[in-house]
């Protein structure tokens, strides 16, 4: 129901987006995607390029006097540092950099410099993934649907979180936090590992989590592998340059427990809903939401374009080299937040959209306020025997 491109470099002119799938009427302002730019570009151990960009989306079609029309959103994305690289003659890169597309990208295209591998690889493209994030953003919030994350863990150091959790009050805490953690003490000492790595001339990776709040049960399916969202999120999470792994919920440690310690017991509340008292599944059964919060964990790994060297060769020469350094982060978690927030929020529009159909907010009102929500009263059972009966069709 949705789809998006991209296209541009790293050091193009521009990055260009396409978003297809917003049904009409959807009341858009530039702030709702500049706001969210700018959140990509905060975060303590990032590198130069983020003092020279100020990322603003200029939408060129499918939005009129404020409102989506149905059609296509089209929007542009001005690099800044363009300016620096428009009269430039490139020198010749031929040493691959271990950890990036370089030399991946080389062998698949036939690329005669390995630039031409760097400049599509690089996660200067996350640009328009953030930017069509926050329209499904905008989108999902007339359903007072709610994306939030932050950072559990750089390198060794780890979040201290109370349980049971005040997703709310962790997105606030993060936000005001230079590494995007909710718990202060944790910030610190993140902030200083990453201010050893740069000493080191190393880089960090970690932890980031994205939870999705108030969505409604029913959302995605079982009858096909395309259709479980416990894939096609953490498709969409691991299609994010750096990012190696996701879970759902608490997965990994999960796989360490029995099940009576692991699967969310169901009890009758009063009033007739039905409840549980614990969110160990991460608000996915059998592929589909149950209700509870959406949690949606990333594990980064550290930005390959490290200041020390790594051993590799020259393609051209074919002798040993060491890597030469392009400028980078030196710790990128913090400023992914956003982009995971972007890709979760991409699949939970559209599968919203799925779930709802119609081309219009207009349409799609009416029909969330008759979904199912759990309740006893809403499953009716019929409570007999019967039969499969494809004996009929012999």
């Amino acid at each position: 129901m949705i789809r998006f491109l991209t296209a541009g470099e790293s050091h193009g002119p521009m990055l260009t987006g396409i978003l297809e799938g917003m049904p009409a009427g959807l009341p858009l302002a530039p702030d709702d995607i500049d706001r969210e730019l700018a959140r990509r570009q905060k975060g303590y151990g990032s590198g130069g390029r983020m003092q020279i960009e100020r990322d603003h989306a200029r939408v060129t079609g499918g939005v009129m006097n404020g409102r989506t029309t149905g059609a296509p959103i089209s929007f542009l994305i001005t690099n800044r540092d363009w300016e620096n690289w428009a009269e430039k003659d490139i020198p010749p890169m031929t040493t691959p950099r271990p950890g990036h597309a370089d030399l991946t990208g080389a062998i698949k295209y036939g690329y005669r410099d390995l630039r031409l591998a760097l400049e599509r690889a690089s996660a200067r493209e996350t640009a328009v993934r953030v930017a069509v994030g926050a329209i499904c953003k905008r989108l999902l919030a007339e359903f007072d649907i709610v994306v939030g994350g932050y950072v559990t863990a750089i390198a060794a150091e780890t979040a201290d979180l109370p349980e049971p959790p005040d997703y709310p009050a962790r997105f606030e805490a993060a936000e005001r936090s230079d590494v995007r953690c909710p718990d202060p003490a944790a910030s610190e000492r993140m902030q200083a590992a990453i201010r050893q790595a740069k000493i080191d001339k190393d880089t960090l990776g970690g932890i980031i989590e994205v939870v999705a709040l108030y969505l409604p049960p029913g959302l995605g399916s079982h009858v096909h592998d395309d259709r479980r969202l416990t894939g096609r999120l953490a498709g969409a999470v691991c299609s994010i340059q750096s990012i190696k792994g996701v879970e759902i919920g608490s997965a990994f440690q999960n796989a360490q427990r029995p099940g009576t310690q692991v699967h969310d017991a169901i009890t009758l509340e009063p009033g007739g809903r039905l409840a549980r008292h614990t969110n160990h599944a991460g608000g996915l059964e059998g592929g589909i939401t149950t209700g509870a919060p959406l949690v949606v964990r990333a594990a980064m790994k550290p930005i390959s374009t490290t200041l020390t060297p790594l051993a590799s060769v020259n393609l051209a020469t074919g002798e040993p080299d060491q890597t030469e350094y392009e400028r980078s982060d030196f710790c990128a978690v913090p400023r992914a937040v956003p982009v995971v927030e972007a890709m979760v929020s991409i699949v939970l529009a559209g599968e919203l959209l799925r779930k709802l159909g119609g081309d219009s907010l207009d349409e799609m009102h009416p029909r969330f306020e008759t979904l199912r929500r759990g309740d006893l009263a809403d499953l009716v059972m019929d409570d007999q025997p019967w039969r499969f009966g494809y004996d009929a069709w012999q």
